[in-house]
């Protein structure tokens, strides 16, 4: 017990610029989740702890995560790990890098794990997972041939697309609010390595549990499936979470945003194609000074969020907390825009399905 408590405290630490609900104040739907995690996961984990603020937001995340990723499904977890790893690639999310090529160690072997943090999906030596790991990589692109013709069965579709949605919105939030890596920065190569092998021996329990789909769903309300995460279909589970999620974010979105806001990012993202806007900031002030004034902070964050959120920085949170102090209006923000650029990757999903491997 005084062994949890200790860890506890010290993943709370990693998180910045929030203060998060601690495990032993939670009540209410952040006490549901925290319970949930720490019997499947052993730990309340910083991704968890960063959303506390928002119990909407947080739920949300649970949701989409336990039941994509974590939940047993038709789709194998090393497969999953493969999709989660390439996304964090793509997204310049090393934490999650970290965390999920950890994961692969154990699951597959170092060589899989280590082509995918090098940004070298090609030399995955099993062609399945290479397969996997190259359109995961691309997926938030869709004019790649990879999307257009996924390498998976459409039975496989709700799984391996879920997880890739989920770590277009966790990594995303991960690099606002947690910090840039997971394996100490102080190690060498062989040093990390070695870090790695021993972290996914510990993990493997975990990593291969049963664990059975739609535990999370009762944390939300039952919503529709919108027609643009038609991709979800096929898994009753699935579809349920990605329905009362998405319903939730857009709620958290409407209270923590003005319409200005969330139609200045939705016209951005009409018009994106997955490229990364590179490391100026123009395009963004560009856009910025079309908002009213007291929404410019607000606009800032969650454009930054959704089109390169490793550039969310200090001075862009105490911007935005000169006009929004709290801490759950900051992970809200951050929350939805995470959430649009994560729905969008989805929707392209949807028509590339049609071209997917036969069963």
């Amino acid at each position: 017990m005084v062994a949890r408590r200790v860890i506890s405290s010290v993943l709370q630490r990693q998180v910045k610029y929030i203060s998060p609900v601690p495990p032993t104040a939670a009540t209410g739907l952040v006490a549901e989740v925290y319970s949930q995690a720490a019997d499947e996961m052993r730990v309340v984990i910083p991704p968890i702890l960063a959303q506390s603020p928002s119990p909407a937001a947080l739920a949300a995340y649970w949701m989409l995560t336990r039941e994509t990723l974590t939940a047993t499904g038709r789709v194998d977890r090393a497969r999953k790990e493969v999709v989660a790893a390439a996304v964090s690639v793509a997204n310049t999310c090393p934490y999650c890098v970290d965390m999920h090529s950890i994961g692969l160690y154990d699951l597959s072997c170092e060589q899989t794990a280590e082509a995918i943090v090098a940004d070298r999906a090609g030399e995955v030596p099993d062609p399945g997972l290479r397969a996997v790991a190259g359109w995961a990589r691309v997926a938030h692109r869709p004019d790649e041939p990879a999307v257009r013709q996924p390498p998976f069965a459409p039975s496989d579709r709700p799984e391996l697309v879920g997880v890739a949605v989920t770590f277009h919105y966790l990594t995303r939030v991960v690099n606002v609010f947690l910090p840039g890596f997971l394996v100490p920065r102080r190690f060498g190569p062989n040093a990390r390595r070695r870090f790695k092998h021993g972290l996914s021996q510990v993990l493997s329990p975990l990593l291969r549990e049963t664990r059975l789909s739609g535990r999370a769903l009762a944390l939300l309300h039952d919503a529709p499936l919108p027609a643009d995460a038609a991709w979800a279909e096929g898994h009753p589970a699935v579809a349920a979470a990605v329905a009362r999620s998405f319903a939730a974010l857009d709620a958290v979105g409407a209270r923590a945003l003005s319409p200005d806001v969330r139609h200045l990012v939705g016209e951005r993202l009409s018009t994106w194609r997955g490229e990364d806007p590179g490391l100026s900031r123009e395009w963004c002030e560009r856009l910025v000074a079309e908002l009213p004034e007291a929404d410019r902070a607000a606009g800032r964050l969650a454009l930054l969020t959704v089109f390169a959120s490793y550039q969310v920085d200090e001075d862009v949170i105490t911007e935005f907390r000169a006009r929004e102090p709290g801490d759950a209006a900051l992970v809200e923000v951050v929350a939805w825009a995470s959430y649009a650029a994560a729905r969008q990757v989805g929707a392209w999903q949807v028509t590339a399905g049609s071209n997917a491997l036969p069963e």
